[in-house]
C-alpha cells in the first residue's frame, strides 16, 4: 500500500496528496507533526528510530512524528501514530507550528509544515520495533548539550525546533 502524504501551501492549505517517497524526493511542502511527551520531572521521552528506516535510521528524536492521511485531523494522527509507535495513550495539547527544510541523504529531503504537540505521561512504552530501535528519558538542558555536541546522533527536525520546543517547555514545567 502506498503511504500518502497532504500536500500544503505556506499556510497549511491543503493543496493535494503524494506519495511519501516522491514528496520527500520532490522536496514537496507536506503536512507533518511531532510529539513530544514528557514526564512528571519533566523529562522528555526521545525514540531512537529504527535502523533501517527509510532516512535518519537510529538517530534520536523527539517521541514521535509522522503525517496525517486524507480526511484525517491531524490531532487524530497524533494520536494514532503515537498508540502505532510507542503504544501509548497522552493527552496532547497543540503548542505551535513551523516550516522547514532539510536535506537528508540521497536526495531525500524533508520539507514540511510541523505541527507540534506536547504531552505529559508517566505511562512507560511499548515500542513497535519495526518503527523504533530504543527509548530514553532525557533532561533539557542535557539534551541541549548533547545536541550541541554531538549533532549527527540527532535528527535534523528536533535540531532545528529544539529552541522553541525550550521556549515552551518552560512555560508548562
Amino acid at each position: 500500500m502506498t503511504e500518502n502524504v497532504i500536500l500544503v501551501d505556506l499556510n497549511d492549505n491543503e493543496i493535494g496528496i503524494m506519495p511519501k517517497m516522491e514528496a520527500h524526493l520532490e522536496g514537496k511542502l507536506h503536512r507533518a507533526f511531532s510529539i513530544f511527551i514528557f514526564n512528571a520531572n519533566g523529562e522528555l521521552l526521545l525514540q531512537q528510530r529504527a535502523f533501517d528506516k527509510y532516512h535518519s535510521g537510529g538517530k534520536w528524536t523527539n517521541t514521535c512524528c509522522s503525517h496525517p492521511r486524507q480526511g484525517e485531523e491531524t490531532i487524530d494522527a497524533a494520536h494514532r501514530r503515537l498508540m502505532e509507535e510507542m503504544g501509548m495513550n497522552a493527552e496532547l495539547r497543540h503548542v505551535f507550528s513551523f516550516t522547514y527544510r532539510a536535506d537528508l541523504m540521497d536526495g531525500i529531503s524533508e520539507y514540511e509544515f510541523d505541527h507540534v504537540f506536547f504531552g505529559v505521561s508517566d505511562e512507560l512504552p511499548v515500542v513497535n520495533t519495526n518503527e523504533v530501535a530504543s527509548y530514553q528519558y532525557i533532561g533539557m538542558e542535557t539534551l541541549l548539550e548533547e545536541l550541541n555536541t554531538y549533532p549527527e546522533k540527532y535528527t535534523a527536525w528536533l535540531k532545528i525546533c529544539f529552541s522553541r520546543v525550550m521556549n515552551n517547555y518552560n512555560q508548562i514545567f
